[in-house]
């Protein structure tokens, strides 16, 4: 039997299949399709057209044990599909929320823990972890089955190999793979898809050659790219998200081994 909260804000038009529950502090925008055994606790904030498959669990409360019963949100953007099984957690006081952008891909059985942030067009594939506080950037995509630690940043663009273990932030546009998790090359065919031009993905390449393949340590490696590399938007880019880096950013290439640069 389907149980729905008279204190939820839900659209007209919201399609809503047999035995979902939906809690009161609730907002579902218009256009939303909500799969049979659904469902939305407390603090969920769901945006137009996004569907989520039979089972998943929305704004649950988080896995924390600091939690104390505030009241925080979960808040899933336009057009997402969240598939079978996913679990997405509410915020804690340290943030307030877990935000999820539009058009993002959460495929079964992921988990998205409190206080999450994921930009737009993120694809998180089947049975992803991610602990709390972590930040996946616009357009990445995280291989079925990998866990993400706690506080750890994806940068935008970048795409981790399936089953991938990842303690440390992985830079933007770089692909991740190996055991344990390590630089592999630039996500170059994601980009040209995105419509990167050939240029601009030398350009990011030769950045990178200087920071994992150079054999400098990180903080020499940012001074030639400085020195070397004409400044751009992406190049500065680069460069501030590894200066920022709370968790130290992935290992990278070996020379001798057969990573690819």
């Amino acid at each position: 039997m389907t149980h729905i909260h008279p204190d939820a804000k839900i659209a007209e038009g919201v399609q809503i299949e047999p035995f979902v529950t939906i809690k009161g502090d609730v907002v579902i925008e218009e256009g939303c399709w909500l799969g049979s055994n659904v469902v939305i606790h407390d603090g969920a904030r769901i945006g137009k057209n996004t569907r989520i498959f039979p089972g998943a669990v929305i704004s649950s409360i988080p896995q924390d044990l600091k939690f104390a019963g505030e009241i925080t949100t979960c808040e899933i953007g336009e057009n997402c599909i969240i598939r079978e099984f996913a679990t997405i957690n509410r915020g804690t006081k340290e943030s307030n929320t877990t935000k999820v952008g539009n058009n993002v891909l959460i495929m079964a059985y992921a988990h998205v823990a409190h206080d999450c942030v994921i930009g737009n067009n993120v694809i998180l594939a089947n049975a992803v972890n991610l602990a709390g506080h972590v930040i996946i950037d616009d357009f990445a995509i995280v291989g079925g089955m990998s866990a993400i630690h706690q506080f750890v940043r994806l940068g935008k663009h970048s795409i981790l190999q399936g089953g991938s273990l990842v303690g440390k932030d992985v830079p933007p546009f770089c692909k991740g793979a190996h055991f344990p998790l390590r630089y592999s090359g630039v996500n170059a065919l994601g980009l040209r898809r995105r419509a990167f031009d050939s240029q601009t993905i030398t350009d990011i390449q030769d950045i990178y050659r200087l920071l994992f393949a150079s054999g400098k340590n990180v903080s020499q490696a940012l001074q030639s790219i400085e020195e070397e590399i004409t400044p751009s938007p992406i190049r500065d880019e680069i460069m501030e998200f590894v200066k920022s880096s709370n968790r130290d950013i992935t290992k990278g290439y070996k020379p001798g081994t057969d990573d690819e640069v």
